[in-house]
């Protein structure tokens, strides 16, 4: 009696087709078409364009008005001091957790916050720190609390900030909000060039008489800092366009570049959406500049992780 091979099952030829495997990143493409690419044409366009649809270049004149100059300065201004004061924290904050050995549970907690912080922001940032550091905030008010008695018998009380020149409404204020979502940014995005150091790296600096200071002078930085410039002009790019928390915080009191061409866009006094247009552009160029130089250091500092 023989026996016969098993049948053997026929796949169906269009599953064994390359272009199979690409079927999931359809949505994927589908949204930056609807919502990137699309968007993004009808920004140039408009920027180019009258209210009646004919091409101009006069929207381009609103660069050459010096409160949209203005606005650009303080914006680039905001987004250079978080990015450095941001970085520097989280950095520390990142060296802290990545090689300073902490409890298991205390990294896990401070990567948890980084990733909720990092995400935090718009209106329920700026109410948050309204409610915590404004006029009637409930630290000012503990802080308004302490008091002494002076010389005079007078009450003094000197921890109140906003004796003191502060303003959570200032640029001073705004920058302490951005800071907020900034530094936890930096911790998740420098913390796997941390994680990437090796220990032999250390070991072979310290066999060579090398002390902490040599290590990190001559090893540690150059090798971290096309990751550190990198996360920083990630951060720079993220305060760059922030919006939400600056109106809701300031008022639109603040001149922030996203502001304005809010305001244009909208039609708030005699606004004119194509010049808002025109604004959005330039903030694109920056943009655009901002992702070509992070991409130029991530790609410098993954040549060192894979050695």
């Amino acid at each position: 009696m023989s026996t016969s091979p098993p049948p053997r099952y026929r796949h169906n030829a269009w599953r064994e087709h390359p272009l199979w495997n690409w079927v999931g990143l359809v949505p994927f493409f589908l949204f930056i078409f609807l919502f990137l690419i699309i968007p993004s044409l009808n920004l140039f366009t408009g920027a180019f364009v009258t209210n009646k649809g004919l091409f101009t270049l006069e929207n381009l004149n609103v660069f050459r008005n010096p409160l949209v100059l203005k606005a650009y300065m303080t914006s680039l201004q905001v987004s250079l001091l978080t990015a450095v004061i941001g970085g520097l924290f989280g950095f520390f904050v990142a060296a802290a957790v990545t090689l300073g050995h902490p409890p298991r549970w205390m990294r896990s907690l401070i990567m948890t916050f980084s990733g909720l912080a990092a995400n935090f922001g718009g209106v329920p940032l700026a109410f948050a720190f309204i409610a915590t550091l404004g006029r009637t905030g409930f630290v000012t008010a503990l802080l308004k609390e302490v008091c002494f008695a002076g010389p005079d018998g007078t009450q003094i009380c000197p921890f109140n900030p906003y004796d003191h020149g502060f303003s959570l409404y200032s640029l001073t204020g705004l920058v302490l909000a951005y800071t907020y979502f900034q530094f936890p940014l930096m911790v998740l995005t420098i913390t796997p060039a941390l994680e990437g150091m090796r220990k032999e790296w250390r070991e072979a600096a310290a066999n060579l008489g090398a002390s902490t200071w040599h290590y990190w002078r001559d090893i540690a930085l150059p090798v971290l800092t096309p990751s550190i410039l990198g996360a920083s002009i990630l951060l720079f790019g993220n305060a760059f366009g922030a919006y939400a928390t600056a109106q809701a915080l300031t008022g639109g009191s603040i001149p922030l570049v996203t502001i304005f061409v809010g305001q244009q866009i909208r039609g708030d006094v005699l606004g004119n959406p194509h010049e808002g247009y025109a604004m959005a552009m330039g903030m694109v160029v920056v943009m655009a500049i901002t992702i070509v130089a992070y991409s130029m250091l991530q790609r410098q500092a993954s040549r060192w992780m894979k050695v």
